[in-house]
């Protein structure tokens, strides 16, 4: 048995342990991916895993739109209540820490193991939603900033 294999069997029993169904499925895909000799989808998965799941992501949240159950008074609501411009301006921060985390990645690929373990611990410990790399990687590198400034 592989070190990989291992690692995702571990995964799977945290996924289980912890009640995280999407994390226990997807270390169960991959370990079906990896038993049934199907390893080239693995670089098509890195690849364009992250833009699929973001895009089912944008489709789910899109759904209340699409299907008119969001009035146009309530969106015009965010532009003049002070929580419609929080959230305004938290999903302007957001964007831009992910920007700041996909950055950071490109320039330190090694670090993505670090945010993939912390945001299965997030999961399985913390109940966390897992929606990418890119914000644990935009508050890894504004983090790392600051230890710059400070160290």
């Amino acid at each position: 048995m592989t070190a990989a294999t291992l690692l995702m069997l571990f995964i799977l029993v945290l996924g289980i342990i912890g009640r995280s169904n999407v994390v226990a499925a997807a270390a169960a895909i991959m370990l079906l991916i990896h038993f049934t000799n199907l390893q080239r989808l693995f670089p098509v998965i890195e690849r364009r895993g992250l833009e699929m799941g973001l895009l089912f992501l944008m489709l789910s949240v899109l759904v209340p739109f699409a299907a008119g159950r969001v009035p146009v008074k309530e969106i015009l609501k965010c532009f003049i209540s002070v929580p419609g411009l929080i959230a305004i301006f938290s999903g302007a921060l957001a964007t831009y820490m992910n920007g700041k985390g996909l950055d950071m990645l490109q320039h330190a690929p090694q670090l993505m193991i670090g945010l993939v373990i912390g945001g299965i611990i997030g999961i399985v410990f913390f109940g966390g939603i897992p929606v990418g790399p890119l914000m644990a990687g935009g508050i890894a590198a504004i983090l790392m900033h600051f230890y710059q400034i400070f160290r």
